[in-house]
């Protein structure tokens, strides 16, 4: 029998089918929701307490997004990604992500840092909480308003795909040992530095904290920084 999931209660901000997929999101990438396992709807939806409907029409959102795939007459199972695989995506987030952060610095206004600065806040207070998928939320709307600075929406889109695709199954233990709060600092630390106008600080900072991602969260030693 699968195991009950740490998911979170839905709101009222978007449709429940949206809802569901973004919550199932959020537990693929912090590694609760892990391949192999086959996930129905029926046992989803009752967690959630809705109907099984959008939880299975959520489910076939992700089957697009390449996230799961279907078992005939089961439900739904993670799809398996090599660690060579986990490494691609890592490597491509820090072509992408490192050098259009550092641009922000040449757009970003105080109004622009002032709204993200509760945003870096709620990834720092839900690592203290050890709320994995509060945190993974956090994170992924603090990095993707960040990008969005810049006013490319392909860009944007495409980060929040290869951050979907991640599977991130170290948090939990670093979670539990506190050692997932500095990974959330540095999201403050990185509005620090724009408003500082800090390029190559910020440019390290963000080859390190994407690099936690196949390094301190998947128990690897991590290069030192050069």
């Amino acid at each position: 029998m699968t195991e009950s999931l740490e998911l979170p209660a839905l709101g009222a901000r978007m449709s429940v089918r949206g809802q569901v997929a973004h919550a199932l999101r959020a537990a693929l990438v912090a590694g609760q929701m892990r391949p192999g396992e086959v996930y129905s709807a029926p046992t989803l939806a009752a967690q959630f307490g809705v109907s099984a409907t959008p939880v299975r029409e959520a489910m076939l959102d992700l089957v697009k997004e390449g996230l799961v795939e279907t078992v005939r007459n089961k439900g739904f199972r993670v799809t398996e990604l090599s660690e060579q695989e986990l490494d691609n995506l890592t490597e491509i987030r820090q072509l992408i992500e490192v050098p259009t952060t550092v641009r922000v610095i040449d757009v970003a206004t105080a109004a622009d840092l002032a709204r993200l600065r509760p945003i870096a806040q709620r990834i720092v207070d839900a690592a203290e909480d050890k709320d994995l998928i509060a945190y993974i939320e956090h994170d992924r709307q603090f990095h993707l308003e960040l990008l969005s600075l810049m006013g490319n929406s392909h860009l944007v889109s495409l980060v929040g795909e290869l951050r979907a695709k991640s599977r991130l199954f170290g948090l939990t233990r670093l979670a539990e040992t506190g050692k997932l709060v500095p990974s959330a600092q540095e999201h403050i630390e990185m509005l620090d530095l724009i408003e500082a106008g800090d390029r190559r600080g910020l440019e390290g900072l963000m080859r390190a904290h994407i690099g936690h991602v196949r390094g301190r969260w998947a128990g690897r030693a991590e290069r030192p920084e050069e």
